[in-house]
């Protein structure tokens, strides 16, 4: 178990490694007092502009993918592989850790981002067919709606469902419902705001909205 406990923690830590955040500090802002206060990438292009929010994306994509390509295989200081730690399942919670430090990074007071690009950088590694119909879901509901948080959390909610029509193993599948129930749990605000009719619309993203007839 002290496989399972070390790796965990070091994904955690990993997570915890904000790209707004790390990248603001260099900018001389911390995106959490502009905007809607996440630390995450929406929030990232709406108050920062395009190239700040490629550039955060791609470090918490990149962090997702890195924890599980790396950690799992890694034995730090010769340790050898621990026989009662089944690897799939280590796998998924490395991969679960990641997320959970994006959202509670350590490293920035507990206050990060929704988890929803590092979860995407997971899924790359763990089930890359899972990532299409992900992606497909979400540009039609922004397109549709304008709403970022509806759009990632219905996008976090194919991902069990396409991993359960291909009969994927218990371990993935536990983990994509977990996440997708998580992914849902941290938007709550986002929910409560859509049902207040005060939730923020990515505008150049919505292409279907109603025309103002106004003009």
């Amino acid at each position: 178990m002290l496989e399972l406990g070390l790796k965990t923690l070091l994904a955690y830590l990993l997570g915890s490694l904000l790209g707004a955040l790390l990248l603001g500090a260099l900018r001389g802002v911390d995106i959490r007092e502009a905007g809607s206060g996440n630390a995450g990438g929406t929030n990232a292009l709406r108050t920062q502009g395009f190239w700040f929010a490629a550039g955060v994306a791609l470090i918490d994509v990149g962090k997702g993918a890195l924890a599980v390509v790396w950690l799992p295989g890694w034995q730090p200081f010769g340790l050898p592989a621990d026989p009662l730690v089944d690897r799939d399942w280590l796998t998924v919670a490395v991969a679960a850790a990641v997320v959970f430090g994006h959202v509670w990074p350590i490293w920035f007071d507990f206050r990060g981002g929704k988890g929803g690009a590092t979860l995407l950088g997971a899924l790359f590694v763990l089930a890359p067919f899972t990532v299409l119909p992900l992606l497909v879901v979400w540009l039609i509901t922004v397109i549709l709606t304008g709403y970022v948080g509806l759009a990632t959390m219905l996008a976090a909610v194919t991902v069990p469902v396409t991993l359960w029509l291909r009969q994927a193993p218990a371990p993935l599948l536990v983990f994509a419902v977990v996440m997708a129930a998580f992914v849902i749990w941290a938007h709550r605000r986002n929910i409560a705001r859509m049902r207040a009719g005060h939730e923020h619309r990515a505008r150049r993203l919505w292409l279907l909205r109603p025309q103002d007839r106004s003009r």
